[in-house]
């Protein structure tokens, strides 16, 4: 896969932004009245003000990537909990041309970092992500924090992983496996494009 390819549109995919929104919406508010949470209580578990998550639950917020996995996170929910209703062919394989983009959740971040889905659409106990991160990313403002476990995998390029604070650069071949509780962030410091595959369990999609 090359990462020069043509950015998507996300409303190409499956999810037409205003869905989206809605969808994102609906089960946020759902999901914080079902745990009886206010919006100050969400808000000191997910890491968001309380007039974001408002606005999210209004619909009337577009997320990036890190907002919505915050958001999950303060609601014990994988981050696909949120999209629309998908259609899987519930074959076992994916092929490359057919990857779930998940680059569908946050519209702004497309021509960023490719993500997109290697499993089945199912209800299964891991996950695995093709990730393409160009030269200069990195996601320090806003470390993730969930539980599970993760392994990552550099196939090409090279990429600081960041542990609580602490750097870990991995190079073509290296792999890394750590508690996703503590807080994590990418960052790709170099000239070159990397391409990893990610493997987390449970699923945060």
């Amino acid at each position: 896969m090359s990462p020069s390819r043509p950015s998507p549109d996300p409303s190409s995919m499956g999810f037409p932004v205003a869905a989206m929104l809605e969808s994102i919406g609906a089960t946020a508010h759902a999901r914080r009245r079902e745990k009886g949470l206010t919006l100050a209580e969400l808000s000191a578990l997910s890491g968001l003000s309380p007039a974001i998550i408002s606005q999210l639950e209004r619909g009337q917020a577009n997320p990036s990537f890190s907002t919505l996995a915050q958001l999950a996170h303060g609601l014990d929910l994988p981050v696909g909990k949120f999209l629309p209703s998908h259609t899987s062919t519930m074959s076992p394989v994916v092929r490359r041309s057919e990857r779930r983009d998940l680059r569908s959740v946050a519209p702004e971040a497309v021509g960023q970092e490719v993500f997109e889905l290697l499993t089945p659409d199912l209800n299964g106990t891991i996950e695995a992500l093709w990730v393409v991160t160009p030269a200069g990313h990195d996601t320090s403002d806003q470390p993730f924090t969930h539980g599970g476990e993760e392994v990552g995998i550099v196939l090409s390029g090279r990429l600081d992983v960041y542990l609580d604070g602490r750097c870990h650069t991995l190079d073509e071949g290296d792999s890394i496996t750590f508690d996703s509780t503590i807080p994590h962030w990418y960052a790709n410091s170099y000239d070159e494009t990397c391409t990893a595959i990610w493997i987390v369990s449970p699923p945060t999609w």
